[in-house]
């Protein structure tokens, strides 16, 4: 009798791996959907570009209320465009939403997985430089450091696994640590940012304070708050 050969091929159709995300973390202090829209809408207006479509980790463990439910406020998120994947710090009742919603639960051990496995960057492949001012719309990419000698304009995005220098105005957004470097900064002879992230956390304009607008700077990660710093 002859040996029928497989239908399938030898090769799997797939494979799991582990592997280290940066997240955006919304922390939700109250749940009430009219609030975190409103809230939320305020923040994406500044930087359209960087939140949307954004894969987002719901945070819920400082919600004091009861009555509400995960449906509502995942509802009111994606009216936004932002994607919740999965939640944080939730009740038992909360989390069973959560699972029939589709949506992943996260308790400490899992989460701090996922905030603190960056990929190794790169240090030995040498920095990006750019001789050319980045203009609105473009978007620049390092593996490594990233360097602009000119300026960088409103509407231009910076994004770097390790470092980034701006040897000019920084303006629209720069993004360090891409991969989850928390050691990744940012240095600029003038800070005037829509946006600055290391390592996925994050702060706007609106955040700077107007005596560190226009001036050099740069911008270090310490625990989960970024810190900007004179030059």
């Amino acid at each position: 009798m002859s040996m029928r050969s497989s239908a399938f091929p030898q090769t799997p159709s797939c494979e799991l791996k582990g592997s280290g995300f940066t997240f955006t973390v919304l922390k939700v202090f109250d749940p009430t959907p009219e609030r975190v829209v409103s809230d939320v809408r305020r923040r994406i207006d500044q930087a359209p570009g960087f939140f949307k479509g954004a894969p987002i980790i719901v945070d819920v463990q400082a919600v004091e209320q009861v009555a509400w439910t995960i449906a509502a406020l995942v509802e009111a998120l994606r009216a936004l465009e932002l994607i919740p994947i999965a939640i944080r710090g939730a009740d038992p009742i909360h989390e069973q939403q959560a699972r029939d919603l589709a949506l992943g639960v996260l308790n400490e051990t899992r989460s701090s997985a996922v905030d603190s496995q960056p990929k190794a960057v790169e240090r030995n492949m040498p920095a990006r430089l750019i001789t050319e001012p980045v203009r609105s719309g473009q978007q620049v990419y390092a593996k490594s450091d990233l360097i602009v000698v000119g300026p960088v304009s409103h509407g231009a995005e910076l994004l770097a696994d390790g470092n980034i220098h701006v040897y000019g105005a920084l303006r629209g957004r720069a993004l360090a640590g891409l991969r989850g470097d928390r050691t990744a900064r940012i240095f600029c002879r003038s800070l005037e940012a829509e946006l600055i992230s290391i390592a996925g956390y994050y702060r706007l304009a609106d955040d700077l304070e107007p005596a560190q607008r226009g001036q050099p700077a740069q911008i270090h990660l310490d625990g989960e708050n970024l810190h900007v710093q004179a030059l």
